[in-house]
C-alpha cells in the first residue's frame, strides 16, 4: 500500500466554500459551489470563471445529457435542472417524492440515465442516521426508485462498458455495486469494497480499475480496488469530500478541499481550495 505525504499537492485555485460534483468536461475542471450558489469551470492554468451563478438553492453532483446538455443536482428543493440553453436553469426532474432529506451526487450513463443519492436524514442538525434510496432520473425526466435502504449513498461511477454502477456509501464505510439493466434498472447488489474506518465521498474511477475517494472524515484522498485492496492513501492540505482525475491525458487527480463540511464553518468564507496530483492511471468510466 502507497501512502504519501501529501508535499506533491500543487494548488489549482483557492477562494472556495465547498466545492461539489467535480468533472472533467471539455478541456476543463467544472465543479459546483454549494454556499456560493454557483457552478464554475477552470482551466488548467487556474483560470476561474463562473458557468453559473446566483442560483437559488445550493447545486451539487452534474453530469451532461447525450445531447451536451448539463444538468446539476438541487439539494434542498430535491430536483435536478437542466441548462435551458440561454443562461438559466430549468426544472428537469422532482425527486421530492424520492428523497427524504438534501440530494447530493449523481452520476448520468451514456443513455441519459441519471442516478441521485441523497443523504437520508438531516446530517447538518445531527439527527438520527436514516439509510435512504437511490433514484433513477430517465432521460424525459421520469424517475423511481431503483435501490433501497443505502447508507448515505454518495460518489458513484460507471464503469467504461457501461454496465456496472458503483455507490460509494459515506455511513457505510464501503462501495456496493449494481448491474445496470438495459431499461436502466439496478439489479444484483453487491459488495464491491469495503473499506473500514473511512468515509467514502466523491470519487473518480481509474483505467487501472482502481477508485480514487475522498475520505470525509479522514483529510485524505485513498485509492481502493475490488476488494477492498487500498493502493494508496494520501494526505490533503485540509479536508477533502470530492474528487477527480482530469487534465489532457486525463492522469491529474484534482481533488476538492474545505476546512470542514457544515455551513457553519464554511460557508460565505472561502478558505476551501483545490488541489492537483499527477497519478498513475488515467481516468476511466463515467463521471
Amino acid at each position: 500500500m502507497g501512502i504519501g505525504t501529501g508535499t506533491d499537492w500543487q494548488l489549482l485555485v483557492d477562494g472556495v466554500d465547498f466545492g461539489e460534483g467535480p468533472r472533467w468536461h471539455d478541456g476543463a475542471l467544472w465543479y459546483a459551489d454549494f454556499y456560493q450558489r454557483s457552478i464554475y469551470r477552470v482551466t488548467t492554468d487556474g483560470e476561474r470563471t463562473a458557468a453559473f451563478s446566483g442560483l437559488d438553492d445550493r447545486p451539487s453532483g452534474m453530469g451532461w445529457l447525450p445531447d451536451g446538455t448539463l444538468v446539476v443536482v438541487f439539494m434542498t428543493s430535491r430536483r435536478v435542472m437542466r441548462d435551458n440553453g440561454d443562461g438559466t436553469l430549468v426544472e428537469h426532474a422532482d425527486l421530492s417524492n424520492i428523497a427524504t432529506w438534501h440530494c447530493n451526487d449523481m452520476v448520468v450513463d451514456a443513455h441519459g440515465n441519471s442516478y441521485v443519492g441523497n443523504f437520508g436524514f438531516d446530517l447538518e442538525s445531527r439527527s438520527e442516521f436514516q439509510p435512504s434510496d437511490l433514484a433513477l432520473v430517465r432521460l424525459d425526466g421520469t424517475t423511481e426508485v431503483v435501490a433501497v435502504g443505502l447508507a448515505f449513498p454518495n460518489g458513484s461511477v460507471i464503469t467504461p462498458d457501461g454496465g456496472t454502477l458503483i455507490v460509494g456509501q459515506t455511513f457505510g464505510g464501503d462501495f456496493v455495486a449494481f448491474t445496470i439493466e438495459a431499461d436502466g434498472t439496478l439489479t444484483g447488489r453487491r459488495q464491491w469494497a469495503e473499506i473500514p474506518g473511512t468515509a467514502p465521498d466523491g470519487c473518480t474511477l481509474d483505467a487501472g480499475g482502481g477508485i480514487w475517494f475522498s475520505d470525509a472524515i479522514g483529510s485524505q484522498v485513498v485509492r481502493v480496488e475490488k476488494g477492498g485492496n487500498v493502493t494508496h492513501r494520501i494526505a490533503t492540505p485540509q479536508p477533502t469530500f470530492a474528487c477527480a482525475l482530469g487534465g489532457e491525458d486525463r492522469r491529474t487527480l484534482h481533488v476538492l478541499c474545505s476546512p470542514g463540511s457544515h455551513p457553519d464553518q464554511v460557508a460565505g468564507k472561502a478558505e476551501g481550495a483545490i488541489y492537483t496530483m499527477r497519478v498513475e492511471f488515467p481516468h476511466a468510466g463515467r463521471p
